[in-house]
């Protein structure tokens, strides 16, 4: 066991997620540690794929097999001969319930790009994994043409539901371009010793390209260091406490530490500059910076350069991500003050600043109130959805959220106008601005959720003609220079 062992490195694969975990030789001490009580996070060890078998099978893209006519697969040592499934024996027998929710959105990222959580907590028992994963495949699709992350939470694997080997293979090769091309990361959330053998296994058959991909994190403060704040089910921040207790009163770990969260800088208004744009109330804005009819300056210099022929016909404008450092530099500019000038911005960071500043509003532009009318808007019969939407933003819409919201729809009509140059239909762009438009106060939004929201957002970009045929909330606003 020992020279099988021997064989694999013990580094995780994967970028640093930040300047105290270094890429170094070293592994993470919460991963290399034994710990009493991991659970039953395994997957079927009786079925993993032999090299031999491998190659049969091979993949183009992703997957390669190396061209070395040396290469000789009976050498290769299986490390699965031994028994590994003491680490699956603690784990609770509890009953599987089906969730409602196979998988969750989990809000975009600091580049704007969707998240979407996948819990082995709530894989069912083999015999349906097949269609569960269907399912999963089936309620992202929509997503994927877009720049996302993957998170998947390894925490709550059972033995009667971890997938074989074979199964996983077969499962990733179903899926289309889209879903590899377009994943930008996939984060394994408390991985376990197994997962890493298994890794190491594996890695003379993955490209350099795929591996990069994926990233370990060892603990809930990594992730959020890496992705931002986010909304997680209470049984994987339970499991995190558990696994790492110095950490509990250092970071929100419950839905109601990420609401009070939210709700902070609210609490300290009168400490913000005002000069700020950027992380604050649109009121705010609207009251301390020279806002016409209500808009932000920041959003009206990102709307006349997008606006530009030749920028507003890129090819995935909105759907590709910026760069972020350069985007958060801009920020910062913004929020001390500063004239910035996007004339040489590359378009897609213009386009992530317009995003960014949508997502740090304090409240979403739509309205926490809002929200669960929105979130019923594909229940509403097809002939009352007009009357409704009219209604919902001209009559519920605070005055500057409505003139803001008009201005930008009127903006990404003219978006939807190049959709033969720039791709961008009013579908696209109701999936990259619906998460932005608009997010639950306290609670994480599911793909159940999301799919009402933006399927409101794309209603008014096809009909906005008819919602804003009489602007009746036309009303004088002060110019504030300061």
């Amino acid at each position: 066991m020992d020279s099988t062992n021997s064989r694999f490195t013990s580094r995780l694969p994967g970028p640093a997620i930040n300047s105290l975990i270094e890429n170094s030789d070293e592994p993470l001490p919460s991963l290399s540690d034994p710990v009493d009580f991991e659970p039953k996070l395994e997957f079927d060890d009786t079925e993993l794929l032999t090299p031999a078998t491998l190659e049969k099978d091979v993949m183009v893209g992703d997957f390669v097999l190396p061209d070395d006519p040396d290469f000789e697969t009976e050498e290769v040592v299986n490390p699965l001969e031994d028994d590994f499934e003491d680490q699956l024996r603690e784990q609770s027998t509890d009953t599987f319930q089906a969730p409602k929710n196979k998988c969750d959105f989990l809000g975009t990222d600091k580049q704007g790009r969707h998240i979407f959580g996948i819990y082995a907590s709530r894989f069912p028992e083999k015999s349906q994994l097949e269609k569960f994963v269907r399912e999963i495949i089936k309620e992202i699709e929509p997503f994927v043409e877009n720049d996302y992350i993957l998170v998947y939470f390894h925490q709550g694997l059972k033995e009667d539901n971890k997938p074989s080997a074979q199964f996983l293979w077969n499962s990733y090769k179903e899926l289309d371009r889209n879903f590899r091309k377009n994943l930008k990361t996939l984060y394994v959330v408390h991985p376990t010793w197994f997962i890493r053998v298994i890794w190491n296994f594996f890695s003379p058959f993955i490209s350099d390209k795929f591996r990069k991909k994926l990233v370990y994190i060892s603990n809930l403060d990594e992730l959020r260091q890496a992705l931002g704040k986010l909304k997680l089910p209470e049984n994987i921040c339970e499991f995190d406490n558990k696994l790492n207790p110095s950490n509990r009163t250092t970071s929100p770990t419950s839905s109601s530490s990420f609401s009070n969260s939210l709700n902070a800088p609210r609490q300290q208004q009168h400490k913000m500059a005002p000069t700020m744009q950027f992380g604050v109330p649109l009121k705010f804005i609207v009251m301390h910076s020279p806002c016409l009819n209500s808009i932000p300056p920041i959003v009206r210099k990102c709307v006349d350069s997008l606006s530009i022929t030749g920028v507003i016909d890129t090819e995935g404008i909105f759907r590709r991500s910026g760069n972020h450092a350069e985007i958060m530099a801009l920020k910062e500019r913004v929020n001390r003050g500063e004239d910035v000038d996007l004339a040489n911005v590359n378009v897609h960071v213009i386009a992530g600043l317009l995003k960014s500043f949508l997502r740090d509003l304090t409240e979403p532009l739509l309205t926490f109130e809002l929200y669960e009318e929105i979130i019923r808007f594909l229940d509403w019969p097809k002939e009352e959805r007009s009357r409704n939407v009219t209604q919902l933003i001209r009559e519920k819409l605070p005055e500057e959220n409505y003139e803001l919201f008009k201005y930008i729809v009127e903006f990404l009509v003219r978006v939807m106008d190049c959709e033969d140059l720039n791709k961008m239909t009013s579908s696209n762009l109701a999936i990259v601005f619906g998460p932005n438009f608009l997010w639950s106060r306290s609670t994480s939004t599911s793909l159940e959720e999301i799919a009402p929201i933006n399927a409101f957002v794309d209603f008014v970009l096809q009909n906005h003609k008819d919602i804003y045929l009489i602007d009746v909330n036309q009303r004088p606003t002060n110019v504030v220079v300061g």
